[in-house]
């Protein structure tokens, strides 16, 4: 029989020494009595977890499983959206309307066509880095290149880095609901004006994605509303840069932690895709998908989901689960791609990120570039990774040489 959902609530602390630095052996300790638990979080928030590889592919395509807040048993009231409301935040048909106003910028053919332009990003802020002979690698390399790349897929001139990049790591941050709150209203301020100043162009350049959306929106307010303008906008501005800063710098990190990996990589080029898949698999940039919220009661495994009940799915986990993934604790970049590339990162189903194409040609790209050019790359002083404490899974610095 299903286990109710009055089972015990784990503490996801006592698992681990620091959660945020570590919480691959919460894990795992957690998976190898089942697939899913219901957990408190550091942060005090509780929800059910899905941990398994099966049973989060499944979940992940469930369509009793909801984004929209409104299915969740606590909700309350749209306040909870903070900055608009995106395509992550919604389910069809919704989400089928907002997704369709941008897939066709996502398309491979028109993924390929970014290449040149990619590979011009990298090797410029390449060429600026190598007279200095070491750099703090994020700031340096694995910041700019992608959020170069998705401002002028939206057309977004001039965009001040340090700030923006300020902006989004408080909103990800954990722990820190003021700081958070406060960037957020800043951020909201700032896609408000920019808008506004693509309101007031007639005609903008070829490729100008946010532009268009503007135009949806004025042409036919119930395609695009007000809010989902401004989430449009938020979302495809910070997941499609961050995300990919975070792919870049844990694909570099742990090459160069990893020295018969990066060895092996050098020798054989051909080697480098299921690099960036591996890196994928083992510090996936988005360790969890956004909340899910279930219709109706749901069975995963032996364990049964209350109606409104808010679900966690741990990609993380679910890309180190020794039932689909041999050795999984081993960064391989020998292993089967075939299976490599069934790791979770980028989701699955109808949500499956739109942006991954993308993701996956920066960092290949940046990859190759950054290889090619410091022969003698090395992490310049403690290896020890920097593990910021956020949504996502990233380093707070790489301090690298060459």
């Amino acid at each position: 029989m299903p286990v109710m959902p009055e089972q015990h609530t784990e503490e996801l602390a006592a698992w681990t020494r620091d959660f945020a630095v570590d919480p691959y052996s919460a894990f795992r300790a957690l998976r190898e009595r089942g697939p899913v638990h219901h957990v408190r979080f550091p942060t005090g928030d509780t929800a059910w977890m899905i941990l398994g590889h099966e049973e989060a592919r499944a979940a992940l395509a469930d369509p009793r499983m909801r984004h929209d807040v409104r299915h969740s048993a606590e909700y309350d009231s749209d306040g909870l959206y903070s900055i608009g409301r995106n395509m992550l935040q919604t389910d069809p048909p919704d989400h089928t309307r907002l997704r369709s106003l941008v897939a066709r910028e996502f398309t491979a053919r028109r993924i390929r066509a970014l290449r040149a332009r990619v590979q011009e990003a990298a090797d410029e802020l390449l060429d600026a880095m190598g007279p200095s002979g070491r750099a703090d690698l994020i700031d340096a390399f694995a910041f700019p290149l992608p959020l170069t790349v998705i401002c002028e897929l939206l057309g977004v001139p001039g965009v001040d880095h340090r700030r923006f990049r300020a902006w989004t790591a408080k909103i990800l941050a954990i722990g820190e609901p003021e700081a958070s709150g406060l960037a957020a209203q800043e951020m909201t301020v700032y896609l408000a004006g920019l808008i506004q100043e693509k309101r007031e162009v007639e005609t903008a350049a070829e490729g100008d994605l946010l532009h268009a959306l503007v135009r949806a929106h004025d042409e036919d307010g119930d395609h695009l509303t007000d809010e989902e303008l401004l989430g449009m906008a938020f979302l495809l501005l910070v997941a499609g840069h961050e995300t990919t800063v975070n792919l870049i710098a844990n694909a570099v990190h742990l090459l160069l932690t990893h020295p018969e990996q990066l060895a092996a990589l050098r020798a054989d080029g051909d080697l480098l895709e299921n690099a960036v898949e591996e890196a994928l698999r083992f510090e996936p940039p988005t360790p969890a998908g956004t909340y899910r919220y279930t219709a109706e009661p749901v069975t995963v495994a032996d364990t049964r989901l209350p109606k409104g009940a808010r679900v966690v799915i741990s990609l993380a986990s679910a890309n180190r689960d020794p039932a689909r993934f041999p050795d999984p604790e081993r960064f391989d970049i020998h292993r089967d791609p075939a299976l490599t590339r069934s790791h979770l990162a980028f989701g699955h189903g109808i949500h499956h990120c739109l942006g991954a194409p993308l993701a996956r040609l920066e960092a290949n790209l940046a990859l190759r570039a950054l290889l090619d050019r410091f022969p003698d790359l090395a992490v310049d002083g403690d290896p020890t990774p920097d593990w910021r404490p956020s949504l996502l899974r990233g380093l707070g610095r790489l301090p690298v040489r060459w």
